[in-house]
């Protein structure tokens, strides 16, 4: 039986935690710093095995010693940007949760595929990988997933059609730079850009890239879950299951793309080794330039990044 440590229990780490269960996956081991907490959120997952029918182990602990042997780490740590928080300040507060997460997470687990969830998304991946001294293909940062999750929702309500029917690809930073491949965006094999008039597509692109601030304004009070723990749930599965899917994520690139050391959202494929190749696809002219613009962007954050870890 495979194992899964979750670390974070707050609304993104507990609802993976819940869809891991549910898809019975692996042993699931809920982490946070809270006392109590993660535990009382495992015992509650547990007691609804009986009623939806599942038999998966989970536990809730505050000690890194019950991750040990994890399969999988999801990483979820950090906190959410609060108004008045400049992005600087979330970038080293951030940084330092994930370094120290990351670090002891590695000395558990030292064979483990890293799954990094928490924001800024493509530089706390890099983070990560620094922290944990893994090999760049065992750290994988969930951005596209979500992005293009949010992109084929929009585009199936815009047609009224099944999301299942519609695929797509998001690049680049998991930010306002992200960068939908429309030319790989299809509905049952039929480009989208036959079905859809390119002003209203440019506009569900738009609300992609708003997606996770669209959310935050209407919570009032925090920011979205559902989708990313559906996302991350996605990229565990994967690895588990060796199903060597494409998907996109956010991993280090050492040429594809003009990137060059450090991690941005680019089609991969995922399996049991964690990242196995990198796709490079034909984009058109605005497509590389809005990719090229992505990527400067990553790599300022981690740029920035480098010079937090190294004052510490």
């Amino acid at each position: 039986m495979s194992k899964i440590t979750v670390i974070g229990a707050g609304n993104v780490g507990a609802t993976t935690a819940q869809r891991l269960v549910e898809k019975e996956l692996g042993d699931v081991v809920l982490l946070d710093i809270v006392e109590d907490m993660p535990q009382g959120k495992a015992l509650d997952l547990a007691e609804s095995g009986p009623v939806y029918g599942y038999d998966t182990q989970i536990i809730g602990t505050n000690s890194y010693a019950d991750t040990a042997g994890s399969d999988v780490v999801v990483i979820t740590s950090g906190i959410a940007r609060k108004p008045g928080m400049s992005r600087d300040d979330l970038l080293k507060t951030n940084a330092g949760i994930v370094s120290s997460v990351a670090r002891q997470a590695a000395q558990a687990s030292p064979q483990a595929i890293l799954v990094v969830v928490s924001n800024p998304l493509d530089a706390m991946t890099y983070v990560a990988h620094r922290a944990s001294g893994f090999p760049a293909q065992r750290v994988l940062g969930m951005a596209g997933v979500l992005d293009s999750a949010r992109l084929r929702t929009f585009i199936a309500r815009e047609l009224k059609v099944s999301v299942e029917d519609v695929q797509a690809t998001v690049l680049g930073g998991h930010g306002d730079s992200m960068v939908p491949v429309l030319g790989c965006t299809t509905v049952a094999g039929i480009p989208v850009a036959r079905l859809i008039p390119q002003e209203r597509l440019e506009a569900l692109v738009q609300r992609t890239r708003d997606g996770g601030a669209e959310i935050v304004k209407l919570l009032k009070t925090g920011s979205a879950y559902y989708a990313p723990s559906a996302a991350a749930v996605e990229m565990v599965e994967c690895i588990l299951k060796d199903k060597r899917r494409i998907l996109p994520c956010a991993v280090r690139a050492d040429g594809p793309y003009g990137v060059k050391g450090f991690f941005v959202g680019l089609p991969a494929v995922i399996g049991r080794q964690g990242l196995e190749r990198i796709i490079e696809l034909e984009l058109s002219g605005a497509e590389k330039a809005g990719l090229d613009k992505s990527i400067a962007a990553v790599r300022e954050l981690c740029e920035a990044v480098d010079k937090l870890l190294a004052a510490h």
